[in-house]
């Protein structure tokens, strides 16, 4: 031990005698090891956000939507299909082996959302009270519907928590009134804030709940207008059983709709589950990709560190034979010029480092994309850069070993 921290005392004092070439010899390392850092964070966070989303589609799920059209799209195509109706969920789940249950989602279009206090621009839905066993609920008030509310048509509604605070403030909002429309509902309940904003995985679009309202299916198709061109339901969720395949069961459910639509392909299927493995297979590609451009930083690191030490090799040629004549060993030499470019590998990573986490805040924090900075990924990316640095240090190591001590002491 004793050996190894006089050499990196040595190593650091030579480093420090030469700190412009130490830093540009190091900026290889620093940006390849930065990269490294950036990369595998922002992959881990994409990875994160990917799994968030399709965890609210339900990996268990099918999700059947309604497609849109323009105006004299839809009347042509209304003669032929309704769209998505209860009688299609119905269909699916007598029809489709593997199925629990099918709940509907309704869409309804205001043209105003007000309190007393405030108003505000929310969507709002139409569900069944089993839709939050197929939908993650979380809610932070109150209660969501039940099958009493749905058979009683109650004018209930359950909000998100930016509808809240844009309609009541500071204030409680249970047991409060908000108006859709022309129609009065009472807020049961509020739905908890959520840290992943509306967005889209594999192409498919995930709302968030933020700015949502919810009301009982039946409340909605009764008391709220809507064109009578559009379809009936906006979204049927399929609840697959446990040992249900997702994707033969969803060739089914289409295969089942396509009979009862007259042909008319005015929906799509979604299957969660198979756009967990597109998301899997596109992060793998992206961490292949950043990893040879990373790998490509490091690999020019590790040339300027060798090409370094051989500098220093020719540099030193006269201290070395004085200190082979003074009775240092070949391992000596061996053993200093490796301690050298561990040194040089080691600042480099150190400040590769620094950079990659601050790259990966400020992708966090100005272009709205989630990152993770772990342990692991820091830890990795100081080891290889480290180890491409001992490596590139080796055969200059080698080289200084072997000069004969008397040439080297008449060297100029």
């Amino acid at each position: 031990m004793r050996r190894l921290l006089d050499a990196l005392g040595v190593a650091f004092d030579n480093l420090a005698d030469h700190k412009l070439r130490t830093l540009l010899t190091t900026l290889g390392m620093m940006f390849g090891v930065g990269a490294v850092i950036a990369m595998l964070s922002i992959g881990a966070g994409a990875e994160r956000e990917a799994l968030t989303l399709i965890d609210r589609l339900g990996i268990r799920n099918v999700v059947v939507r309604a497609k849109t059209y323009k105006p004299d799209e839809l009347e042509e195509i209304r003669k032929k299909s309704i769209g998505l109706s209860q009688r299609d969920v119905e269909a699916i789940e007598e029809a489709v082996p593997g199925v629990d249950f099918a709940a509907a989602r309704l869409e309804i279009e205001p043209y105003k959302v007000l309190s007393g206090g405030g108003k505000t621009k929310a969507r709002v839905f139409g569900v069944g009270y089993r839709h939050r066993e197929v939908t993650p609920f979380a809610l932070s008030e109150g209660r969501m519907f039940d099958a009493d509310d749905e058979r009683d048509h109650a004018q209930v509604a359950v909000i998100g928590a930016a509808v809240r605070r844009e309609l009541f403030g500071a204030d409680p909002a249970l047991g409060r009134d908000l108006k859709i429309n022309d129609v009065w509902f009472e807020v049961v309940g509020v739905l908890a804030p959520e840290a992943t904003a509306a967005s889209a995985v594999q192409g498919v679009a995930v709302n968030s709940t933020e700015r949502e309202i919810y009301l009982p299916l039946t409340t909605a198709l009764r008391k709220l207008d809507r064109d009578p061109l559009k379809s009936p339901l906006t979204e049927i969720v399929v609840r697959l059983t446990p040992t249900a395949p997702a994707r033969e069961t969803g060739a089914v459910v289409g295969t089942l709709l396509d009979r009862l639509h007259g042909g008319v392909v005015d929906y799509e299927i979604v299957v969660p589950e198979a756009l967990l493995q597109h998301s899997a297979q596109t992060q793998r590609l992206f961490s292949l990709v950043m990893g040879l451009i990373a790998g490509i930083s490091l690999l020019v690191g590790g040339i300027g560190i060798m090409n370094i030490m051989l500098a220093s090799v020719l540099e030193q040629t006269r201290e070395i034979g004085v200190r082979r004549a003074v009775g240092a060993t070949r391992g000596d030499i061996r053993f200093q010029f490796l301690v050298t470019a561990f040194a040089l590998a080691l600042l480099g990573g150190l400040l590769g480092v620094a950079i990659g986490v601050g790259i990966a805040r400020a992708v966090a924090a100005y272009a709205s994309w989630p990152t993770v900075v772990t342990t692991w990924s820091l830890a990795l990316s100081l080891g290889v850069s480290v180890a491409v640095g001992v490596a590139s240090g080796l055969y200059p190591a080698v080289r200084a070993a072997r000069l004969d001590p008397i040439a080297a002491l008449h060297s100029e």
